[in-house]
Formats: C-alpha cells, structure tokens, sequence
C-alpha cells in the first residue's frame, strides 16, 4: 500500500487543517459538518471523527447535539454538570424561598439555551427528588425545599 492511500495520519493532518482554520477565522464558532469534511478531503465517515476525537482531546472542540461540534474559545468556560443539579442551585441563587414560585420552563429554556422539553426533564428529575411541586395546567412549580448546600440535591 502506498503513502499516498494509508489512512493512517490522515485524521491528524485533517485535524491540523481545521485548526488552521479556526485560527485564520477567530469569528468561527462551528466546524464543518461530517459530510463536508469527507467530501472535502475524500475520506470516511470513521477518518473525520477520529480528526474530531484529537481536536477534543486538544481542547480545540467539543460535540453538540444535532451531530455538530462547536469550537471552544480559548478561556471560555462552560458549566457541564447535568442541568437538573444547575436548575437546582437557581433555587439558591435566585434566593427563591420554600411556597414560593419556581421559574417557567420558558423562562429557564431561554436562561440556560436549552428546549424546553429539555428543561422539562430536567424539572421532573427535581420534582422526584422532592425539591419542586408537581406542576399542573395554569399552576407554576413551587419550590417544597432548599437544596443542602454541601452535599447538593440528590438527583
């Protein structure tokens, strides 16, 4: 097999050409989809991930849903604990106190850029927990309990 068709560093040089990229366009906030890249440089489908696996694991990238990955800016930190223990800690920090009302899953959808089908499970998860009311049509959640602080919800 020639050099010119082994696979083998291919991923790592198509990794270094989207970096290069995303250095000559610091405005870039996604990479190029699967398919582009595969058309682009003539290669699988199982090649290009690999390229995306060494941008993740250099920090460069990160996975998002919808089978797009998003680049990471350099100094930018982002909360990756689930979002039921985030929407936990709004209880805290919102200062919002036991009977009183919860946020609106809009309200809570738009604050943390999620869908609120998302936002959703998440509450039902603190719900379980025993942290918010049951919700009902034209009833908000009310909050039943404050989280302990050291140990945190226990979802």
């Amino acid at each position: 097999m020639s050099q010119q068709t082994s696979p083998r560093g291919t991923f790592v040089k198509i990794a270094d050409a989207v970096k290069a990229e995303i250095v000559a366009e610091p405005e870039t906030t996604e990479l190029p989809t699967l398919a582009t890249l595969m058309e682009r440089y003539g290669v699988s489908r199982g090649v290009v991930l690999r390229a995306f696996n060494v941008l993740r694991e250099e920090g460069v990238a990160e996975p998002v849903p919808g089978g797009r990955w998003r680049v990471i800016k350099e100094g930018e930190s982002i909360d990756r604990r689930p979002l039921a223990e985030r929407l936990a800690e709004v209880i805290t920090t919102d200062g919002i106190a036991v009977g009183k009302s919860f946020p609106s899953t809009s309200t809570l959808a738009t604050r943390f850029g999620v869908s609120r089908p998302t936002v959703a499970k998440a509450l039902d998860k603190l719900e379980a927990a025993g942290l918010l009311s049951a919700t009902r049509q034209g009833k908000q959640r009310t909050v039943l309990t404050v989280p302990n602080k050291e140990e945190g919800p226990k979802l």
